[in-house]
């Protein structure tokens, strides 16, 4: 592999030149969910007939739940098995991992049973046997895309897969291999999928704000408020109170220290983008090799602290819309799935979404109709998901590494102090992202 000495900033200043394709899509969106506000507002007939592109768009993201829960499941289970090996700071990695995304999505249920987002929309449920409203080439239209597979079979059938695989050892390797391969091919349909949600997004907001007036616009602002504040909320007080009972480190201190990496991110909405450069900076900062190697790849997985926060409170805001709020049993139920769906959900544009869309169908499934006015806000929150996931796995690396006692507190406090600042040139070969690709290669972004 190459090395990086001399390349790091080679990316940075490449994408000055032009945007990225993700940019564009951005761009389109935002333009897409504007003009179908105007659309509902002014003509909300017409508004109302367009409700057909949100639900086709939804129908191609509901065909590839089973596949993306299938691969990740499997891939998670044997990412879990091979972290495990490496002892104690696997295990206490992992650990730490569950216990933090629990704790993440118990929060969105706390926050969205606080604030009842999308209370008062009462959007009619997507009926797929309903022929008389709608047209027929939009009948035909529609019945092209495939139907979807029921998620719960799909997910026990993964756990069983990969636990096989794990007795299988060295011999089911090819086939952990080819299922990876596999992923990588449902991820490049999503994205292609993905490129329609400008126009999934126009038909969805344009029907609901046509059909609810401008309260749908007042109820998709109020989520995206509470999310922004909840997840900032989460960073300062929760994993910065950990951060200095634990290590003695200011999390203001840190996230200074990570300033680049945030503006990586919030230009690109991709936590992915960073991660060879939180693997350099941590092992700058004072932690140990093997604990960075471990803690950082893994955490990518399994520790989605602002994937887990958006997972929960975009489920209920769906069920108040669709006037079905969740009971307590509904909402427990729904907190155990997302805790095995959301691992694996970052990486790959529209992940989260489809990962919200199998948490629905699992539980719910009448309720998927209200999806569409999530498909035109899920790219607002992208930023506040993916700063939120990189802030939860800079933190655990310090943390795990104070534990195992692999971490060098006078480093620390020179780095974070200006005294030992972070050389770009320094990064050297071998930083790769959870794909096992070079940075510079690594190009998909990560929505979740």
């Amino acid at each position: 592999m190459a090395s990086q000495r001399g390349e790091s900033t080679a990316p940075a200043k490449a994408a000055r030149k032009g945007l990225d394709k993700s940019h564009y899509l951005y761009m389109a969106v935002i333009a897409a969910v504007i003009l179908g506000a105007l659309v509902g507002l002014l003509f909300p007939e017409v508004g109302k007939n367009l409700k057909p592109l949100g639900d086709g768009f939804i129908k191609l993201i509901k065909m590839m739940i089973a596949p993306i829960i299938f691969c990740t499941i499997v891939l998670g289970i044997g990412s879990i098995a091979k972290a495990a090996t490496v002892g104690k700071v696997g295990g206490l990695a992992l650990g730490y991992f569950i216990v933090m995304s629990t704790f993440a999505l118990a929060i969105g249920l706390v926050v969205g049973n606080i604030i009842h987002p999308g209370e008062g929309l009462k959007l009619a449920a997507y009926d797929p046997n309903k022929k008389a409203a709608t047209d027929s080439t939009v009948d035909f239209l529609l019945g092209i895309i495939p139907s979807d597979i029921p998620v719960l079979p799909t997910l026990l059938a993964a756990i069983l897969v990969g636990f096989a695989l794990q007795k299988m050892g060295t011999s089911g390797a090819p086939i952990l291999k080819a299922i990876g391969h596999a992923q990588a091919l449902v991820f490049r349909i999503l994205i292609m999928i993905m490129w329609l949600a400008p126009v999934g997004a126009f038909g969805a907001i344009a029907a609901v704000v046509g059909a609810t007036g401008f309260a749908a616009i007042v109820s998709m602002f109020t989520l995206m408020v509470a999310f922004y504040i909840t997840c900032a909320l989460f960073i300062v007080v929760i994993l910065g109170g950990l951060l200095q009972v634990v290590a003695g480190v200011n999390i203001f201190k840190l996230m200074r220290y990570l300033a680049r990496e945030y503006l990586l991110i919030f230009s690109t909405s991709s936590s992915e983008a960073a991660l060879p450069r939180l693997i350099a900076k941590m092992e700058h900062l004072g932690v140990s090799k093997p604990v960075v190697g471990v803690t950082v790849p893994t955490g990518y997985s399994f520790n989605l602290d602002g994937t887990a926060i958006y997972l929960t409170m975009a489920s209920l805001f769906v069920a108040n819309a669709m006037g079905t709020p969740l009971d307590l049993g509904a909402q427990i139920s729904l907190l155990i799935f997302m805790i095995i769906a959301s691992k694996g959900a970052a990486g790959v544009t529209g992940a989260g979404l489809a990962t919200l869309a199998a948490g629905l169908q699992a539980h719910r499934p009448e309720l998927l109709g209200g999806m569409g006015i999530i498909v035109g806000i899920d790219r607002f929150m992208s930023e506040a998901r993916a700063l939120t996931n990189f802030t939860g796995n800079a933190v655990a690396t310090v943390l795990v590494g104070t534990w195992v006692k692999e971490i060098d507190g006078e480093q620390v406090d020179r780095v974070l102090s200006g005294e030992a600042p972070f050389d770009e040139l320094t990064m050297m070969a071998g930083h790769t992202d959870r794909f096992g690709n070079a940075p510079e290669t690594s190009s998909l972004p990560a929505h979740a």
